[in-house]
């Protein structure tokens, strides 16, 4: 009887490290698969660092206008000024005041085939006046209703949303703004993501909002 349990439990744990591998290369392939088709751009703050897939087919215009602010380094140095748990964390501002732009110009807006306002989508802010031509948020919830309001996903966090959540967690003060500047030290287009940065990937469960 004892046999049998002992055959039936290392059957178990055999199944479940199967299950494991067979996810991780699953993972492994479409990381391989995402980074052949669209830019990569790694987010550098005082947080630590995370990933962002560039919708660029998708989404031309806000992704144009993205990439090309990376490429020029108009987002280094710049601050995540707006910071709701659950909510969203939103950057990009030259004035860390949410009222700043870069330009006169907002972005026309588009139809894509990008995801839904769900959890670790990126999105361009807006007003009434359209969308802003500096100012993006990161979803740390899933937020459809956006979708109803012209908001245009056009990128998505693939690593590194643990960083992300920890900066949704920092103090905050009047205006949901950081009592601590979180930074965006530098953005930067990258060909893959760093071994040691996919060894810290955790599995993220998205939450409802």
């Amino acid at each position: 009887m004892l046999r049998k349990i002992a055959a039936m439990l290392l059957a178990a744990t055999m199944a479940f490290g199967l299950a494991i591998a067979q996810e991780k290369a699953a993972e492994q392939k479409a990381e391989k698969k995402m980074e052949a088709r669209n830019p990569i751009v790694e987010v550098q703050t005082n947080y630590g660092n995370f990933y962002l897939e560039v919708f660029e087919k998708e989404a031309p215009i806000h992704s144009g206008n993205f990439l090309a602010k990376v490429d020029s380094g108009k987002y280094d140095s710049l601050t995540f000024h707006r910071i709701i748990p659950g909510f969203v964390i939103q950057g990009g501002d030259p004035t860390g005041t949410g009222t700043g732009s870069m330009g006169p110009d907002r972005l026309a807006d588009e139809t894509t085939k990008c995801p839904p306002q769900v959890r670790a989508t990126v999105a361009m802010a807006r007003s009434s006046a359209g969308a802003s031509n500096c100012q993006f948020y990161i979803n740390l919830g899933n937020n459809t209703r956006l979708d109803q309001q012209k908001f245009t996903s056009f990128a998505k966090v693939v690593k590194g949303m643990d960083v992300v959540d920890k900066i949704s967690g920092v103090k905050t003060g009047p205006g949901d703004k950081p009592l601590e500047p979180v930074v965006m030290q530098k953005l930067r287009r990258v060909d893959k993501i760093p071994a040691a940065e996919q060894a810290k990937q955790v599995k993220d469960t998205p939450s409802q909002k």
